[in-house]
This record gives C-alpha cells, sequence and structure tokens, in this order.
C-alpha cells in the first residue's frame, strides 16, 4: 500500500538520488567488499555492484540510483524512499560525488602465463577437477594461467570462435578472489557445446568442471554452461544457438538458489513461446558421486520458447 502524498521539491528529489549508496548500506550494517573502482554487496547469493549513487544487479542485468535502491531492496514506494533517504531515517546521508560515465574498454583476455603449473596444482589437487576432462578444456583453449596474478582464467567463445567472455579464480592458498574481465558478453560466459540435446546449467566454471569430472561417460557429448552473474543470457544464447537441445538442467548446489533460479528461467522461457523444453532441477554435489543421469534430476514441467 502507498503512503500519502508528500510534495517534494526537484532538489529534494534529485538529493534523494544522489545519496552514497556505500554509506547508506554501511549505515544499515550491510557488508560490502571492495573491487576496484565499485563495491559488491550481496542481494541473497547474488551480486550488486555499486558505485556512488547507482547500482546494477548482475543476474537480474538491472540497475539505478538511489531511489531505485531503496524501492527495490527494502520495499518501499517513492514517497518513502525519497523521505528515507533525506534523513528521516535516523540521521542524513552524505552525497555521493558525481560518477564519470567512462566508455566501456574493449574486451580483451588477461595475459598468459608461460606455463600452467598454479592453475594445475589448484583445480586438480585442491578442486578434484580430473585430469583428462581439464587437459580437454586447456587443449580447446578454454582454460589458462594469467601472467600477472596466475588466476585460472575460464573462457568463453562465440559460435564463430572468438574469445567473449573471461571468468578469473584466484590459485593463491589464501585467496578468495572472483571476477570477470572487463567488458565481457555475458551471453558467452564459460560454456561447452556438444551434440545431443541436454544442457546442463551451473553458477560457477569449477562447479561445472567438478561435475563432468563425477560423469564422464559421454560427457563431451551434453552441453554445459556457467551462468556466473550472466543471469538468463547465456541460457537462452545456447538455446538460440543449438536448435537441438531441448532439456535444461540446472545444476545448483543450493536449495533456495535451486528454487529462485527454477521460477526465474520458468517465467522467463514461458514469455518465448514456440518451442519445447523440458526444465529439471538437480540434486548437484560436486563432492558426492550420483548415478547419472536419471537419478540427479527432478522434473518440474514443460515450457516453450520462439524459434
Amino acid at each position: 500500500m502507498s503512503t500519502e502524498y508528500i510534495h517534494f521539491t526537484a532538489e529534494q528529489k534529485e538529493a534523494a538520488r544522489q545519496t552514497d549508496l556505500v554509506a547508506l548500506l554501511q549505515s544499515q550494517g550491510e557488508h560490502l567488499k571492495r573491487s576496484g573502482k565499485e563495491y559488491v554487496w550481496r542481494d541473497g547469493s547474488e551480486k550488486v555492484t555499486v558505485r556512488g549513487n547507482l547500482w546494477f544487479h548482475q543476474y537480474e542485468r538491472i540497475g539505478g540510483d538511489a531511489v531505485d535502491f531503496v524501492r527495490r531492496f527494502y520495499n518501499m514506494d517513492f514517497p518513502q524512499a525519497v523521505n528515507f533517504l533525506l534523513g528521516n531515517n535516523g540521521g542524513a546521508l552524505p552525497q555521493a560525488e558525481p560518477v564519470k560515465r567512462e566508455p566501456p574498454k574493449p574486451f580483451t583476455l588477461p595475459p598468459k602465463n608461460d606455463n600452467m603449473r598454479r592453475v594445475y596444482a589448484y583445480l586438480l589437487n585442491r578442486r578434484g577437477i580430473d585430469r583428462e576432462v581439464l587437459s580437454a578444456f586447456v587443449h580447446m583453449g578454454m582454460i589458462y594461467e594469467s601472467a600477472d596474478y596466475h588466476n585460472a582464467v575460464f573462457v568463453g567463445y562465440d559460435e564463430h570462435g572468438i574469445a567473449r567472455h573471461a571468468h578469473k579464480r584466484g590459485t593463491g592458498s589464501e585467496s578468495t578472489y572472483k571476477g570477470n574481465a572487463e567488458s565481457c558478453d555475458p551471453r558467452y560466459s564459460f560454456h561447452w557445446t556438444g551434440t545431443d540435446n541436454a544442457l546442463y546449467l551451473f553458477e560457477a566454471p569449477i562447479d561445472m568442471l567438478s561435475f563432468i569430472s563425477l560423469h564422464k561417460e559421454n560427457w563431451r557429448s551434453h552441453s554445459y554452461a556457467a551462468a556466473r552473474c550472466a543471469g538468463d543470457q547465456v541460457l537462452f544464447q545456447m538455446l538460440k544457438a543449438n536448435s537441438n537441445i531441448d532439456t535444461v538442467c540446472l545444476c545448483m548446489g543450493n536449495d533456495a538458489e535451486v528454487r529462485r533460479r527454477t521460477n526465474a528461467e520458468r517465467s522467463n522461457l514461458d514469455a518465448n513461446i514456440s518451442r519445447r523444453i523440458v526444465i529439471y532441477r538437480s540434486c548437484f554435489s560436486s563432492t558426492v558421486k550420483l548415478s547419472f543421469p536419471s537419478k540427479i534430476t527432478h522434473p518440474i514441467g514443460n515450457l516453450y520458447m520462439k524459434q
């Protein structure tokens, strides 16, 4: 229910919109992590980047200013949000410096190291990835070690074999770093295109590699993709580029994430009716071997997508 009418001047509305979101979130006891020029805040398991008075939801691919943020994440209507940001939340919040909108840089892959010792040690020994599986991706130029920080780089290519996406994962014993290279195209995040009708969708490249390592039989015939903050875009691109795919399995380790993601995929696919897509939810575990594929998937219904 909306609140009663409150008159705000144009200056007040603009002041509210310019509220520094980092200060706002810190005042609410929220945890933020610095990432270059931006900060990262988590909406549940999903990443929201914040800079000055602007925010962007990396999964849903939407964003806005401080008023939009409060309306979206604090469930307020416009008058409530403006009133809150102008100081009626217990104290006035600082204004953000105007964010200079810089033109996007062209996408480039991180420079390659002359060997892959650290990446092999990390993926084989610490993450338990099968050597044969890892070698297949390395041979295709889809995984390598960066020269600067010795990150594992997971490369996504378009249908013409051009690199469009690079996800980086720290390999140090204490490293928790995860991030994408600048100007990645989320439609082409790390993926493998097979020949049969099945697509398995994961959150992260290592989840995808772990799953394949546990279920190696005929693995090359299936298609796999790691969403990694790419929202639905990689799913839709895989379906668009591969008309043979009619079965999608959502392989998420968190039950709540499976339910949320399942509902999101179903809603989006339902809006594009023409092609029948069967959606499954998976009891995926990267550490427990499961029978493949019948005992790890649970059908949730038939959906349709425009050709």
